[in-house]
């Protein structure tokens, strides 16, 4: 099974204008899984990315090679792959000092909703609170940080393909590709 790049179809690139062409691969090729594929429990398993993880680290321990990082990102439809993925403890520490003059000042204010879904599903679930003005009864704070971490913990959370089905799932994207 091919990596990543080595799928692509090739094409002659001149970056600097100076007709000296380089055979590149034709990066601006996207491919994107069915919507009936993706959507499809039963071809993969749910999985809590560990801090410090990489898309690498987290191929080799599913697929048994740190080639495969490139499915786990298009399942997941994870086209960033920084921020698109959880940082690392220390990681997040920086971003969120870096981003906010007081990471531990208040970012918003939420209540528990008081009709429809009024619980979590879950200790990362947030989709039952909703924001509302600091002069709101019952409204809580939430801070910088805590706000941050909820987004970490949203990306924690991804599908992993069933090893059975990489090579279908291989060939499939080879064949999308070089269309």
């Amino acid at each position: 099974m091919a990596k990543y790049f080595e799928t692509f179809p090739k094409l002659l690139y001149d970056i600097n204008n100076t007709k000296n062409y380089k055979l590149v691969a034709d990066i601006f090729r996207r491919i994107k899984i069915r919507e009936s594929l993706k959507d499809n429990a039963a071809l993969y398993s749910l999985y809590d990315i560990p801090s410090g993880e990489t898309p690498e680290t987290t191929s080799f321990k599913h697929f048994g090679s740190t080639d495969y990082f490139w499915v786990i990102m298009i399942s997941n439809d994870i086209t960033d792959r920084y921020y698109g993925w959880p940082l690392s403890e220390s990681d997040f520490e920086t971003y969120v000092k870096d981003k906010y003059a007081e990471p531990d000042g208040i970012h918003h204010y939420e209540v528990t909703q008081s009709s429809g879904n009024t619980t979590g599903d879950g200790p990362f679930d947030y989709s039952h609170k909703i924001e509302v003005n600091s002069t709101t009864v019952g409204a809580q704070s939430v801070s910088n940080r805590e706000y941050e971490s909820r987004k970490q913990d949203k990306l924690r959370n991804i599908k992993l393909l069933d090893p059975k089905f990489l090579p279908l799932f291989v060939e499939e994207f080879e064949r999308l590709v070089r269309r």
